[in-house]
């Protein structure tokens, strides 16, 4: 469709693109998509393409696109109050009642909210409270954080540290000091293909132990982890890991962070991704679907071992030195309310548990056994299918190639967006959790067919 606006180019020449090819998007050698609406599963652009959104965004739009509810308590929001501040005992009716909403939902331990803006500032929160708590004990020395390889935890300076992914340390002078780093939980990549399923949860433990011992517990703060990695490649933990993980904390006294951006509210088909493994955290960081990115909204769930010792600091130093001016934003705050009411009212999470295993299931049966797919992967409604060389000798493709970002760009050609994850040649999936049955069918047909055309 031709227009005769000058939209394109503005974007070209004023518009800075997250995770892109900066030249080459300014110099018009990339794609350049403008979203102008959406509905369920479905994108639109502005020339009237209609996209099966395969990735809910990032990982974010649980309830789906064009939820009038949402939008209409946003409107309500803005109209009765747009803005204040949460610091100094300050609160609105939305914020307070998004509080208790959370933490009805979180495992029974945790006890209170701090609400930021994006994963990225609630990890960086999680930080300074970890640090903060060892000083309120007395324990200047405990501050390493150990992080795992290809975790994501944020892009700012210390949750760019504990990202383990190569991009996001790269010319940016990162990793900072004091964070470790301990094994990745990605059977699929162990180096000894001979180990059991056992037995590479049993390396993780025996690696992670002798980190701890290498550097000496008594400086290590907190370990920090996601139920299933995500930009990682999709990886859901082997069995046992997360219980003999545990086990190694609490033996060393060490705080367990569990990051809950992409799993939290019904992405695994249950609430919240700690209960699906049995993991019991001292903080977790939520986002995404904590109002399906109709509004900026982050928070960390604090337990109450955490908040006794977060009390115990006020009492003894002072009101605590932490806050963001958007902290709670009431509009972020009504958007979370309305999307949890929504997300409780369409049974999203049970949706999410029986089409993201008929979604998983359907995948591998169609591509398990394609010779340049080494595994099908996938918890609830996240999927990934990776790509091989040569699947008997497990030998990845040159990264050149672009193998994974070309099937990708297939798929968009044929109406199904997914995305292609970073360090290796991986399809990811995160549907909106109102996928039906027949557009989990669209995505896997659409997969079939780019995986067939580009290999």
């Amino acid at each position: 469709m031709l227009r005769n606006d000058q939209l394109d180019q503005w974007d070209r020449d004023h518009f800075i693109h997250a995770s892109s090819h900066l030249a080459q998007h300014a110099r018009g050698e990339s794609p350049n998509r403008i979203i102008a609406g959406g509905s369920g599963v479905y994108i639109e652009d502005r020339d009237g393409n209609k996209l099966l959104d395969g990735f809910a965004g990032l990982y974010c739009v649980n309830i789906g696109y064009g939820r009038t509810e949402v939008a209409d308590a946003i409107a309500r929001q803005a109209r009765e109050l747009a803005y204040y501040h949460s610091y100094v005992g300050h609160g609105t009716e939305a914020s307070v009642t998004l509080a208790k909403m959370v933490v009805d939902r979180a495992p029974a331990n945790m006890c209170r909210v701090y609400f930021g803006l994006s994963g990225s500032d609630a990890n960086e929160t999680n930080v300074k409270l970890v640090w903060y708590y060892n000083n309120v004990l007395g324990r200047p020395e405990k501050k390493k954080i150990i992080a795992r390889g290809r975790a994501y935890h944020g892009s700012g300076l210390m949750t760019g540290s504990l990202t383990g992914l190569d991009a996001f340390h790269k010319t940016f002078d990162l990793p900072l000091a004091r964070v470790l780093r301990t094994t990745s939980p990605y059977y699929y990549r162990r180096d000894d293909l001979s180990m059991s399923e056992a037995d590479f949860t049993a390396h993780c433990v025996r690696e992670l132990e002798k980190l701890i011992e290498a550097e000496g517990a008594e400086t290590i703060a907190a370990f920090i982890g996601e139920p299933v990695l995500g930009t990682g490649g999709i990886v859901p933990p082997p069995a046992g890991y997360w219980e003999a993980i545990q086990a190694v904390l609490a033996k060393h006294d060490i705080l367990l962070i569990v990051d809950e951006v992409v799993t939290g509210f019904g992405r695994l088909g249950t609430m919240m991704g700690t209960t699906h493994f049995g993991i019991e955290a001292d903080i977790i960081t939520i986002a995404k679907g904590l109002t399906s990115a109709y509004a900026p909204l982050s928070g960390s769930i604090i337990s109450e071992k955490v908040w006794k010792v977060l009390e115990q600091g006020a009492d003894e130093f002072g009101p605590i030195g932490h806050g963001w001016t958007y902290s709670a934003h009431p509009i972020g705050a009504a958007a979370g309310v309305a999307n949890l009411e929504l997300l409780d009212r369409l049974k999203l999470v049970d949706n999410a548990k029986e089409v993201g295993a008929y979604f998983n299931s359907q995948m591998k049966a169609a591509l398990a056994d394609h010779e340049n797919v080494g595994e099908v992967r996938g918890e609830g409604m996240l999927c990934a299918v990776e790509l091989v060389e040569n699947r008997e000798r497990r030998q990845f493709f040159d990264p050149a190639k672009k193998v994974g970002p070309t099937v990708v760009g297939e798929m968009a050609k044929n109406g199904v967006i997914a995305r292609a994850m970073p360090q290796g040649d991986i399809i990811g999936f995160a549907p909106p959790l109102c996928l039906s049955r027949e557009e989990a069918d669209k995505i896997v047909a659409a997969t079939k067919k780019a995986v067939e055309t580009v290999l």
